[in-house]
């Protein structure tokens, strides 16, 4: 049976890698796209993700939405993706044109009319988020929530303990990771290391000759370097791309364990945070009062720890044959 996706995305060049997966997959059915700010403002991540629709002859509908986090200003990657969100090649859509109608509408609309549905969410959760206030029946009518966003138990990559996605609009995540949802996090930790696209993976990519294939690397040569920059490591890191990949094989996620997670909203140092309850101590006395809210509503988050890296790079490669 074809599984019906919905993608939120911020429209990075990590993002648009993930959105072409989805779009060449046999699996699934993308019946919107939705954008937000985030890696970029909205209207540049929306002009990415209709020249990547177009790019896979997709007609998968397009909807604009927040273009602020709920509370905090929007602070973008553009020095980590380039100023156009796709290493500033020059990318624009040829006559797509998102919908009229909000994104966040668009959701509550889509969830409810698709019961059972999976969300895929490569942003900043500030969209969803305004759903679930917007309609809180879009809550029990989501069959799957694959969240990219976090960084469980391990450092971050934009502060010392934020992720990029959480960080953008810590009060939208928690909203999310507080609704009940059947959230997959899959992290930031799972992009790094062997994860990541060496140069042996980049020729074998870019030997398939396709513009698919051309665009994948070449849209991402500033992210490269940036991430060269931040942690040393060479290569493509591609977080939303494996989250999308877990999406679609659910078995490319080795290792996996459920605990009550939370985000952190009210510490300068610690903003973003994704506090993972990984020894199960929520419960103890000291900690109870503090998450009573999951204990007393059992609220857990799925959380991926490990990855089959040879898995993951082999669907990117199929995506793009």
């Amino acid at each position: 049976m074809t599984r019906t996706f919905l993608i939120d995305t911020d429209g990075g060049s990590d993002d648009v890698v993930a959105l072409i997966m989805a779009l060449r997959s046999r699996a699934v059915r993308v019946r919107a796209i939705t954008t937000v700010a985030g890696n970029v403002p909205v209207e540049q991540a929306t002009r990415n993700v209709l020249y990547t629709v177009e790019l896979c002859a997709a007609e998968t509908p397009v909807f604009r939405g927040a273009a602020r986090p709920l509370v905090k200003k929007l602070e973008t990657a553009q020095w980590f993706h380039g100023r156009d969100g796709l290493g500033d090649h020059g990318y624009a859509p040829e006559r797509r044109q998102p919908e009229t109608i909000d994104a966040v509408d668009a959701m509550v609309e889509t969830v409810l009319a698709n019961p059972g549905m999976e969300i895929v969410t490569l942003g900043p959760l500030t969209n969803l988020a305004l759903a679930i206030q917007r309609e809180p029946k879009v809550v029990p009518a989501i069959g799957r929530l694959v969240v990219m966003g976090g960084a469980p138990c391990c450092e971050g990559n934009v502060t010392p303990a934020a992720e990029f996605n959480m960080w953008v609009d810590p009060e939208a995540a928690k909203m999310v990771f507080r609704a009940g949802l059947p959230i997959e996090m899959a992290g930031w930790h799972l992009c790094r290391g062997r994860a990541a696209l060496d140069p042996e993976d980049i020729e074998k990519i870019l030997a398939l000759g396709t513009p698919l294939a051309e665009f994948v690397i070449r849209s991402n040569s500033v992210a490269a370097e940036a991430y060269r920059a931040q942690t040393g490591e060479i290569g493509i890191s591609l977080p939303d791309p494996i989250a999308m990949a877990i999406a679609l094989q659910p078995e490319l996620c080795l290792s996996a364990s459920r605990h009550h997670v939370d985000i952190e909203t009210a510490s300068e140092l610690t903003r973003g945070m994704t506090v993972v309850d990984r020894l199960n101590v929520a419960g103890d006395g000291r900690n109870s009062e503090l998450w009573s809210w999951a204990l007393e509503a059992r609220v857990k988050t799925h959380v991926c720890w490990t990855l089959d890296v040879a898995g993951w790079k082999a669907a990117l490669h199929a995506a793009l044959a």
